[in-house]
């Protein structure tokens, strides 16, 4: 059964903004790194600990929160992890909250591994808006004539991106270019790109079974202290993904109409209705468009995952210190 509206919008008053939870144990989780989504914390003991926050960040800023979302993301990437250790091993210790992942703390790649298999995307930077300018090459990939938007690529393609600074701007550039500024290693940056297309594979193969497409996504890899490349972070979510509905997928591009889908695209689309690409001042989202934007991202979970999706509704402050085990 989806989720109902009045669920989401009392969600809209236990938004999950920001964590205070620094500081030596046992009171605190240690040291804390904030990511544009995840609060991270490293507790000096070998463990990352990841807490995902409701935060969406699009264009490369925080544009506020939706209900619910760093629930359904912390989920949804411990059910893909879980679905894809065979291809390649994972950060994962344990989930002891719905916003909470335990992992490995490893020492992350430069550099930010994006798969994509079509041609799209509405920002400056995407792959779309290079080739509708006339541009046939992008981050070293040779791209044919006569592709319309929304089209698949012959074949999936590697476009590595810089990691940016909270507030500044990710630069997709080829491989040549990534070794050339030194962030990574041949050996490491090669293998992070074999392992990063194979769980491409395996996900469009899952998506498949859904009756979705995974239309591109990325993937952060760091080295264990075994010196393994593992994923890290997060995997296949909403946010690091583009998703359409297969059913739909083919009729709607032959209208020229835009796929439908579940993924953080539709708040970019709001916000460029607005004339707003990431410059300037940030227009106000109406509760309406974060919860329609919440619903999709439940949909998105349950649709991949096959079970419904049920919403904590503690105070999640309260709950994240006693699932932590933190005393005051």
């Amino acid at each position: 059964m989806p989720i109902d509206t009045d669920t989401l919008r009392k969600g809209l008053e236990l938004t999950l903004d920001a964590t205070d939870l620094g500081g030596p144990p046992p009171r605190g989780l240690g040291t804390k790194y904030e990511g544009k989504v995840r609060d991270n914390y490293l507790p000096g003991d070998g463990r990352r600990i990841l807490v995902t926050t409701d935060r969406i960040s699009a264009f490369d800023r925080v544009l506020g929160t939706l209900p619910f979302k760093g629930q359904v993301l912390n989920q949804l990437a411990a059910w893909w992890f879980d679905q894809t250790k065979d291809v390649a091993s994972n950060h994962v210790l344990s989930i002891p909250d719905p916003n909470v992942t335990i992992g490995i703390d490893c020492r992350p790649l430069e550099v930010e591994l994006v798969v994509r298999a079509y041609l799209t995307g509405v920002t400056s930077t995407s792959i779309w808006t290079h080739y509708a300018k006339g541009a046939r090459t992008f981050c070293g990939h040779a791209l044919p004539d006569g592709l319309a938007k929304n089209d698949a690529l012959p074949a999936p393609i590697l476009t590595p991106s810089t990691k940016a600074e909270k507030g500044g701007h990710d630069v997709s550039v080829s491989r040549d270019e990534l070794l050339a500024m030194g962030r990574v290693s041949a050996e490491e940056f090669d293998r992070a790109s074999q392992l990063a297309l194979a769980l491409f594979r395996r996900g469009q193969e899952l998506c498949a079974k859904r009756g979705l497409i995974l239309v591109d996504t990325k993937y952060e890899m760091g080295v264990d202290p075994s010196g393994r490349i593992v994923v890290i972070d997060e995997m296949h979510t909403p946010d690091s993904s583009r998703y359409w509905f297969r059913e739909s997928y083919e009729e709607r591009r032959a209208r020229g109409e835009e796929p439908e889908s579940f993924d953080k695209e539709y708040v970019r689309r709001w916000l460029a209705a607005q004339g707003w690409t990431g410059d300037g001042p940030m227009p106000p989202i109406p509760d309406e468009v974060r919860i329609e934007a919440s619903r999709r991202y439940v949909e998105a979970c349950e649709t991949i995952m096959g079970r419904a999706f049920v919403p904590d509704l503690e105070d999640p402050q309260v709950r994240l210190r006693r699932n932590l085990g933190l005393t005051r």
